[in-house]
């Protein structure tokens, strides 16, 4: 078997590029002065990185007007849900970040139900409540939620997130994989410019007076991921691929520990990660 063709090798992959993205994505927010700005930067980089590899890839073009609508639609929800998540990565430890994401699936499930007439599985019900209590569990502290806006924010990015994944199913596999991915990088960083009105100046500012090496790792590491997300997607089996990717939650507890000092209710975060896994192999099945 042609290794470049097992799906098993972007999984791993993935994990190696997700779990760096999210942890070294917190770093670059340690330095920022407008979420904007550093937003629309790694987008950028992200997308250039992306554009590199096409190369690699079979390069194609959809035809149909109508891909290019909903692709266009599904770009601005992308945008909304980019912004919104460099000022929530700002406010939440990594690991926690990387739990509250799982949302968008449960997200996923209740329009399917809702807007699609999807037949009501209890599995995918259950594995939808479990990502829920999993969440709860990590915000649930002496007797009491602790929210606060950046939670919020992630809840609200995870909706424009769903509804972005809802209008941008399968488009992908329509196009050259690297393009697309800058599709999805690129014109989400100038729509944040024009409707934020954020001066070229400024993203320079984040990347003079910012985490040089961590705003890079970042950037690449962002592009890379998706990339080889979406190839396992297309290689292997949804229902195979998807709880190995949300390994990524515990991955993220570890390293958060072990590098951010993320120690704070480490068993609780454990426990809600292991959650999130069952959830996911539930949804999956």
């Amino acid at each position: 078997m042609n290794i470049l063709n097992n799906w098993l090798l972007y999984v791993l992959l993935y994990l190696i590029f997700a779990t760096t993205y999210t942890q070294v994505f917190k770093i670059s927010t340690k330095t920022l002065k407008k979420a904007g700005a550093l937003t629309i930067l790694l987008q950028m980089i992200a997308g250039i990185v992306s554009l590199v590899l096409c190369p690699f890839f079979e390069f194609k073009l959809p035809t149909d007007v109508n891909i290019y609508i909903m692709l266009g639609m599904s770009i601005v929800f992308y945008a909304i849900t980019d912004r919104i998540n460099t000022t929530v990565r700002s406010g939440i430890e990594a690991s926690t970040f990387s739990m509250l994401k799982q949302l968008s699936t449960t997200f996923m499930i209740f329009a399917g139900l809702i807007f699609l007439r999807e037949k009501f599985v209890l599995t995918k019900f259950i594995g939808a409540m479990l990502i829920i209590f999993s969440n709860i569990l990590i915000f649930y502290k002496k007797g009491k939620f602790k929210f606060n806006k950046y939670i919020l924010l992630g809840v609200l990015a995870n909706i424009t997130f769903t509804i972005a994944l809802f209008l941008d199913v399968n488009i992908s596999d329509n196009f050259n994989l690297p393009f697309y991915v800058a599709l999805t990088l690129i014109i989400p960083a100038l729509l944040i410019m024009i409707f934020e009105r954020v001066k070229i100046s400024e993203i320079k500012d984040e990347l003079v007076n910012g985490n040089k090496k961590a705003i890079f790792v970042t950037a690449i590491s962002w592009g890379i991921m998706i990339i080889v997300q979406l190839r396992a997607y297309q290689l292997g089996n949804v229902t195979v691929i998807a709880p190995l990717c949300a390994l990524t939650v515990i991955l993220n507890v570890i390293v958060g520990y072990l590098f951010l000092n993320e120690k704070d209710n480490l068993l609780r975060k454990l426990i809600s990660a292991i959650l999130i896994i069952i959830s996911v192999i539930l949804i999956k099945v």
